[in-house]
């Protein structure tokens, strides 16, 4: 069975992060994304509109040195709504950080218009994050 479009959409967009690939995440995101991080590390909250969340992107980076990698173990979706379960890795001032976690995307027009990042241990998370 074939994945629906908004999963192949958002599967581009996870493939083009791994790859740095800037200029094919902007035609995945909608000019106006919402990008929510949870939790009470320097990195939660809402990131609006694409430059917020590229720089949100560069925090990523910069804080872990380059470390920061995600790997995606399955992407579903429907009309409105895309899951994918991921595992995420960085290393940062001599911790490591190995979390397992959910994004949850809303997909309207072909476009990715918001994201929500749920981690299964939000607790390391924001201590790794600070």
């Amino acid at each position: 069975m074939a994945d629906h479009p908004n999963a192949q959409l958002i599967r581009r967009g996870y493939e083009a992060f791994s790859k740095g690939d800037m200029d094919t995440i902007n035609e995945v995101f909608a000019d106006d994304i919402v990008w929510h991080i949870p939790g009470r590390s320097a990195l939660s909250g809402d990131y609006k509109g694409k430059a917020e969340v590229f720089g949100f992107f560069g925090q990523l980076a910069e804080r872990s040195g380059g470390t920061f990698s995600l790997d995606v173990h399955d992407v579903l979706g429907n009309d409105e709504h895309v899951m994918a379960m991921t595992q995420e890795r960085a290393e940062r001032g001599g911790q490591s950080l190995d979390i397992h976690g959910v994004h949850v995307w809303h997909v309207r027009d072909g476009k990715a218009v918001e994201f929500w990042g749920i981690a299964d241990d939000p607790y390391a998370e924001d201590e790794f994050w600070g």
